[in-house]
């Protein structure tokens, strides 16, 4: 079970970092992309958060 964790630790691990990656490329990003991409980190942070409680238990 735990490598299924760590693969998907990774997984959203990646995810977050293209998100990143395209925040800082952008040179004139919106509100609204800058919200939409907010949003998203939020996301893959809640699942981090639970996959590393998840791993631990």
């Amino acid at each position: 079970m735990k490598d299924k964790i760590n693969v998907a630790i990774e997984y959203y691990t990646k995810q977050g970092d293209e998100i990143l990656k395209n925040v800082n490329t952008k040179t004139n990003i919106t509100a609204d992309e800058l919200i939409k991409y907010g949003e998203e980190m939020a996301v893959i942070e809640y699942k981090l958060t639970a996959l590393e409680v998840a791993k631990e238990s």
